[in-house]
Parts: C-alpha cells; sequence; structure tokens
C-alpha cells in the first residue's frame, strides 16, 4: 500500500439502511437466483475463496455479518465444521432464507451495532455487504471491537476493475444487469441501486486504508475475476500491540 493513498471520509448516509432493508426485503426469495444468474455462477467460487482464507486461520468462533441469505456463512460451515459459526443481518426475510437453507445461529442485527461482547470472535466475514451500510468507518470498527486480538477480517465485494475491462464491467453494470435483473427479480430498481453503490465503494489500496484506519493491521487486497470482486483481509493487532499503543 502506498502513502498517497488516503481513506475516504465516508461520511453516514442518513436514512440508506432504512432504503436498503426495504429494496432487499423485497427481493429475499429471488435473491439467490439472481445472484447466480447475474455471475454467471462465479459468485459460488469467490465464497468458496473466501472460506479457504477462513479455514486456514482454524478459527474457533465466526461471526458472518450481513450473511443476507446465508451463503457465505454455509460455505464457511462446511470450510470449518468444527468452528461455531454464528451469522447477522438487519433484514428479516433473508434471515428467513437463511434458516430455510439450515443455518440455526441466525441474530436479527445491524452491523454498527453488533449484539456481541467485546473480543468474541476470531474470524469475522462480510460479503456484499459493508458496501451497502450508512457508515463504512463505524461498521469497520464495530467489527473490530468484537474480534479477538489477532482474529482476522474478510470483507469480500463488488468492485470496478483496471482497464481493459473497466468499459465493459460499466457498461454490464449500468446498462445490462439492471434490465436482466427487472426480469428475474420484478425489481429493477434495486439492482439499479447495485450499479451506483458498486462505483462509489472504494477498493484496492484505498480501501485497504479504511480499513487500516479503523484500527486494523496489515490490509491487503486479493483481486477475484480480473478485479470485479475483491477479497480483504486484516488483523486485529495482537494483544502485545494493542497494549503498546
Amino acid at each position: 500500500m502506498t502513502n498517497e493513498i488516503e481513506p475516504p471520509s465516508p461520511s453516514p448516509s442518513p436514512g440508506k439502511g432504512a432504503g436498503v432493508k426495504r429494496l432487499f426485503s423485497k427481493i429475499a426469495g429471488r435473491y439467490d437466483t439472481a445472484n447466480h444468474l447475474l455471475s454467471a455462477g462465479m459468485d459460488f467460487l469467490w465464497r468458496r475463496r473466501a472460506a479457504a482464507v477462513i479455514k486456514a486461520t482454524t478459527p474457533s468462533r465466526i461471526l458472518d455479518v450481513a450473511t443476507g441469505s446465508g451463503d457465505l456463512a454455509l460455505a464457511l460451515q462446511k470450510a470449518c465444521p468444527d468452528a461455531a459459526l454464528t451469522a447477522t443481518d438487519f433484514c428479516q426475510p433473508m434471515l428467513d432464507e437463511a434458516a430455510q437453507k439450515g443455518l440455526t445461529d441466525l441474530v436479527l442485527a445491524d452491523a454498527l451495532a453488533l449484539p456481541f461482547e467485546d473480543m468474541r470472535f476470531d474470524a469475522l466475514t462480510v460479503a456484499f455487504g459493508l458496501r451497502n451500510m450508512e457508515d463504512w468507518s463505524r461498521a469497520i470498527s464495530e467489527m473490530r471491537r468484537v474480534l479477538k486480538p489477532g482474529g482476522l477480517l474478510l470483507v469480500l465485494d463488488f468492485s470496478v476493475p483496471p482497464p481493459p475491462l473497466r468499459g465493459l464491467y460499466r457498461f454490464y453494470l449500468h446498462k445490462i444487469l439492471p434490465r436482466f435483473a427487472a426480469v428475474v427479480t420484478g425489481e429493477k430498481s434495486a439492482y439499479e441501486y447495485l450499479a451506483d453503490s458498486i462505483e462509489a465503494f472504494p477498493c484496492g489500496d484505498t480501501m485497504n486504508a479504511l480499513i487500516e484506519s479503523c484500527g486494523f493491521e496489515g490490509a491487503r487486497c486479493e483481486r477475484l475475476t480480473g478485479g470485479i470482486v475483491s477479497l480483504y483481509t486484516a488483523r486485529r493487532p495482537a494483544a502485545s500491540t494493542v497494549s503498546a499503543q
């Protein structure tokens, strides 16, 4: 990461959360079908990669934030069968979908105010959810709070790829995806919002800087599928580092 990159100043967007909740409540029953079709099945590979990264840390307790319909939580459960897995979302219809898939430890909660004690989890994941939150810095800081010292944060989300793929991707994102999604889900507005939110979301070194500004260290970015999706990892500083600050 270069020193020239400054973290964005993500000013809170009052009311954004309520709007996002309404959108995703409407499409909860068709969310998985739309994801699989619109990503051409690549979403399975993205979640598998995220689960493999978490598995390598051999966590005892995992928290999946903004779990949606629970697909990443299921991948984590399969990859880490001995870990206690908790999944949260602030949209009850999405949690209902996750429950139908067999997930049990589901908690209705806003990521900006997680209902867990400090330093509870060894690993925390958030896939395609941070981008939708009202205040990215506040959300990341809250995730840090519930992670143990040395715990791993993993953020998986869409990003705008570098050239030469960028122009083609933007055309798909703004012109094709909303129309196709309208056919699949009946809610074109949700996917128009998706395109705009991806454009506004920091990526690469800028996201790494944002994560580290919230108290994490060693943030790194792994680009997947040419940079259409980025996987970020960082750790809460170990106890010795925390006590020295």
